[in-house]
């Protein structure tokens, strides 16, 4: 296990509306913010290895020029860490792969324009799973340097775990943002589908892929969220919201900690005066594990052709058999799996009508030991396929003191009111980290 975090709260690891507090009333400049955060990497990162890309010269002469600028947008000094698959016009983009060593784009991604537009210091790219997909970096958990931080955002989960950073970029085309932001004991937000522009971003699997974001707190994230989605940052709660209790097909495979984790959030958000109702889901929804499947082997191997064409020998065992499934399947099997999605998407909202928000299982259990595998992604990847926004939130911990979170889901398009029912369960059921 990692040593007990120190009694004095670094600056890097202070909540987001902190950090634009003092920034904004001069208490603090963004360079000394910028000091903070680099001071922290440069302890942990040895044991973490959370960055791909992290130039300390280059985030000095970044908050320099903020700390100059005479228009101060609503991010002005805030910290962000960029998943290694987004665009930099300043840092590599290397998606964790060799094919992209040394590559560095000539614009940013339109994600990381907006943050930076509106004044946000790009701290640097965390690392990702090859292509953000099945074979792991090197970060390690910030909780147990032998498990998993989970994938394929695990750099950012470490970074902003390790109180390297408030708030970091993920992607989710399975479980990416949700896994490893459990795994880590910290916040996971995967907006509605489409909600942030995708535009820089490499993708892999098109109907799928989600930019989202993992952050210390609701607050934190609802921060950048709003300035990604063009509307007004909101404290507002939902008390007592409608609460649809869906333990999923899925049901059977989680562990006791994830089982603990869900009966135990429904009974206390019942006792807290939420109304609490079980929503079973129909037989339909048993298909879409076998659906998504073919989705993302048939659309990863439509991304990656100008990689398999060119440098196949490059790609790693586990990708390069992902990639040999999708060219071999079928348009027609992939139609049925579409279709299968495109139903089940409908059928959900029409049954998330009733609810402010569904409570879910999010991972079987605590992270696994080990660093060769990022974890079982089913969990998440059952609400990624539906194109709900969705919230992991780090309530409970599992036999070994481990973090264990829940899931909760709102309708389509309904991401502040996600924010704003989550915001009431976290407070009622409170945060279990270290």
């Amino acid at each position: 296990m990692t040593a007990a975090a120190s009694t004095t709260t670094p600056i890097s690891a202070l909540p987001a509306r902190e950090i634009l507090r003092r920034v904004g009333n001069g208490d603090l400049t963004v360079e000394a913010v910028a000091k903070s955060c680099i001071e922290t990497i440069e302890a942990r990162e040895p044991e973490l290895q959370a960055w791909a890309f992290f130039d300390p010269d280059l985030v000095l002469r970044q908050a320099r020029a903020l700390d100059k600028a005479g228009t101060k947008g609503a991010l002005h000094g805030l910290p962000v860490g960029v998943k290694d698959v987004l665009d930099t016009a300043d840092m590599q983009t290397e998606m964790g792969s060799p094919i992209y060593q040394g590559h560095r784009p000539t614009i940013d991604a339109a994600s990381v324009a907006q943050l930076r537009g509106q004044g946000a210091l790009m701290l640097g790219k965390t690392v990702t799973a090859e292509f953000a997909g099945v074979t792991p970096g090197p970060t390690t958990n910030p909780f147990d340097v032998q498990r998993t931080p989970g994938g394929s955002s695990s750099g950012s989960a470490a970074a902003v775990a390790a109180g390297m950073c408030p708030v970091a970029f993920g992607t989710q085309t399975g479980g990416s943002i949700h896994r490893p932001s459990s795994f880590c004991g910290i916040v996971g937000y995967k907006p509605t589908y489409g909600a942030v522009s995708r535009a820089g971003l490499k993708l892999a699997a098109e109907t799928l892929d989600t930019i989202g974001l993992l952050g210390r707190d609701i607050d934190t994230v609802e921060l950048v969220a709003a300035a990604l989605l063009n509307r007004a940052p909101s404290e507002t709660t939902i008390p007592k919201p409608r609460v649809g209790l869906c333990r999923t097909p899925l049901w059977t495979t989680a562990e006791p900690a994830t089982v603990e984790a869900v009966e135990d959030a429904a009974a206390r958000l019942a006792q807290a005066g939420a109304t609490v109702t079980e929503l079973k889901l129909p037989k339909d929804f048993e298909a879409l594990a076998e659906a998504r499947d073919g989705i993302n082997n048939y659309e990863r191997a439509r991304s990656m052709a100008v990689e398999w064409a060119n440098h196949a020998g490059e790609i790693s065992p586990k990708l390069a058999e992902i990639v040999r499934k999708g060219q071999a399947m079928r348009y027609d099997d992939y139609l049925w799996a579409a279709r299968t999605t495109a139903d089940c998407r409908a059928l959900l909202n029409r049954l998330i009508a009733d609810y402010d928000i569904l409570l879910a299982p999010c991972v079987p259990g605590e992270a696994p030991i080990g660093l060769e595998w990022t974890g079982d992604t089913r969990f998440q990847s059952f609400w990624t396929m539906l194109h709900a926004p969705s919230m992991s939130l780090p309530t409970h911990k599992g036999p070994h003191g481990l973090p264990v979170s829940i899931q909760l889901i709102a309708p389509l398009w309904q991401d502040a009111k996600l924010f704003a029912a989550s915001r009431w369960v976290a407070e009622t059921l409170g945060a279990a980290t270290r």
